[in-house]
């Protein structure tokens, strides 16, 4: 890829699939976001689109951030920050 101008673009994460544009990627990546939210809150962590970068920023109550490229960085970090695997299919986040 060209450093100047970033072209060819590098293809994103399976997790962008369907989105066009960057507008797209952004709208999805703050609803996932959103989602995640819901499931990390319990457990004292909060998840936010980085900004200019793909990935997630993952916070702690305590203000302890850190920067992951995709989603299963985010499990793995958030694994490490609570001290114990997370299930983001457990039955309380999806509903059952």
């Amino acid at each position: 890829m060209c450093n100047a101008c970033g072209f060819p673009m590098k293809p994103g994460h399976w997790t962008d699939a369907g989105t066009d544009t960057p507008g797209d990627r952004l709208r999805v990546q703050m609803r996932r976001a959103q989602v995640l939210d819901r499931i990390l809150t319990p457990y004292g962590l909060r998840a936010r689109p980085p900004g200019n970068m793909r990935g997630f920023s993952l916070s702690s109550l305590s203000g302890k951030t850190t920067l992951v490229p995709d989603l299963e960085a985010l499990w793995e970090e958030a694994a490490r920050a609570t001290g114990a695997p997370l299930d983001p299919l457990d039955p309380r986040f999806i509903g059952e």
